[in-house]
């Protein structure tokens, strides 16, 4: 029955072949684990494989379809990135000494892909401690791009978007903090969605306690796909409370502002002289603007004035980052990495300094920076319904070596932007565009560079109106096409 369904099918439309009976669950599953074993020996995205639990649930989901019965995700399989615990699996974030770490527990985005009838059938790859636009690290090793085997898959969702693009499943699970989702799903030509602060739970990942923590801010979890649709479904399954505010609280996300492409308000990002962009990136944003002016969108470059040329709203971002990263770290990891960053007498070195020896009443203070921030986009939003933003500096770069932890040398490392080196690190700031408030951000795929590398964009929207992003990247590529599927890999 698998040969009447495209491996490149959407998740939607596999649901529907298996509510229609056209395909098994455990066919479905069957057909994921033998592309899995076909192509996954290339790419290294699959790391922590469930197969028998996974088939387990397939034909659990099978008796239920036969009944009648009917869940969300119900016979979908599907992967989590490595970070997201799921007991009994490793839970290593590429770090040697978790390198035998089993989680004990589900965490909040598991447990409700399971209630929903998904089967997780594996876990997929990262950087060390989630730090890179890479997907590399000693326990696991590296994770190539479907399109060209030698660049990176983008991070730290890298392995999860690279099976997707290679059709190794159908809907992956990631984070994101520095562009974690965004950046993996502009590279591999797929699809991510970076939700609101508040509208998934942030607790499960990391070998570390199941429990909530409110001062832990920007990081969310959220869904890659190879439809907007599919990203709306994910949504719609994971949305909702923390642990212990389900109580009382229940999040009932309002529908998209506009159901017409012609309706939307759309903003441009207007470029940022520091900070350049791949000139090919910034053609193909260019294009979508005039082909949206074509169909009667409102279109303008114009962003939040609060964000100026965006050197201190970067600098905030940069502080809140390693004040909450370096929590994680044993004194001995903060010290070094205080010593790497003094090596270093720039801006955002001062940033990132000020974040780990920061005081308490400094991190209130930084909150309250963060507010007025939130209160610009309330205003901005109040005449536009989406922002396009590039979602990096440019396409998918070749692989680099970068030791962990950070050394002088890697945190001097550059990427190469329109023939000339950049900071690696500036990589963030566009990622922090959206993540200093918490704005929901959904990267598309729009075409590709000359030399047939994914270029994609994040269009930002509203504070929990998540479906106002999704629906309009939704919209672009019904107009003019999303997702295709690299060569060199068999529909079937």
């Amino acid at each position: 029955m698998t040969d009447r369904l495209d491996a490149f099918a959407t998740a939607t439309e596999m649901l529907a072949a298996l509510r229609a009976r056209r395909v098994s669950a455990v066919e479905l599953l069957d057909l994921h684990r033998r592309r899995i074993d076909r192509y996954n020996p290339r790419l290294n995205a699959i790391v922590e494989p469930d197969f028998a639990r996974a088939r387990a649930a397939s034909e659990a989901a099978d008796t239920r379809l036969a009944r009648g019965e009917g869940a969300p995700l119900l016979g979908l399989p599907l992967t989590l990135k490595e970070s997201i615990n799921v007991k009994g699996l490793r839970t290593t974030v590429g770090m040697p000494h978790w390198a035998d770490f089993r989680s004990e527990h589900d965490a909040p985005v598991t447990a409700r892909v399971r209630a929903a009838g998904a089967a997780i059938m594996a876990k997929t790859n990262v950087p060390p401690m989630l730090a890179d636009w890479q997907a590399a690290n000693p326990v696991h090793g590296r994770t190539n791009n479907p399109w060209d085997l030698a660049r990176s898959p983008g991070g730290s969702t890298g392995g999860g978007a690279a099976a997707l693009a290679a059709g190794l499943t159908p809907l992956e699970f990631g984070s994101d903090i520095g562009g974690s989702i965004r950046v993996p799903a502009a590279f591999c030509g797929v699809y991510g969605h970076r939700p609101s602060e508040t509208a998934l739970p942030r607790s499960g990942q990391l070998p570390m306690p199941p429990l909530p923590n409110v001062g832990v801010v920007m990081a969310v979890q959220g869904p890659l796909a190879r439809s907007a649709d599919d990203l709306a479904l994910a949504l719609d399954v994971a949305a909702g409370p923390e642990a212990g505010e389900d109580v009382a609280w229940r999040l009932v996300l309002p529908a998209a502002r506009r159901e017409r492409l012609a309706d939307f308000r759309v903003a441009v990002l207007p470029p940022i002289d520091w900070a350049p962009v791949d000139a090919e990136v910034l053609a193909a944003q260019d294009a979508l603007a005039s082909r949206l002016g074509r169909v009667d969108c409102q279109v303008k470059m114009v962003q939040p004035e609060a964000l100026g040329d965006h050197r201190r709203h970067y600098a905030l971002y940069l502080t809140l980052l390693a004040a909450v990263t370096s929590a994680r770290m044993p004194e001995e990891g903060r010290r070094q990495r205080l010593e790497v960053l003094r090596t270093r007498d720039d801006e955002w070195a001062a940033a990132q300094r000020r974040g780990i020896e920061g005081t308490a009443p400094d991190y209130i203070a930084w909150h309250g920076q963060r507010e007025q921030y939130r209160a610009a986009w309330r205003a901005f939003f109040q005449e536009w319904d989406v922002l396009l933003v590039p979602a990096w500096l440019g396409p998918a770069f070749p692989h680099m070596d970068l030791p962990w932890p950070s050394t002088p040398a890697s945190i001097r490392s550059t990427v190469e932007v329109n023939g000339r080196p950049v900071l690696y690190e500036l990589g963030l700031l566009y990622a922090a565009v959206s993540t200093v408030a918490g704005q929901p951000s959904t990267a598309f795929p729009v075409g590709r560079t000359r030399a047939g590398l994914p270029i994609g964009l994040q269009a930002i929207g509203p504070y929990l109106e998540d479906r106002t992003p999704i629906r309009f990247a939704a919209l672009v590529a019904r107009e003019w096409g999303g997702f295709t599927r690299p060569p060199g890999y068999d529909a079937d």
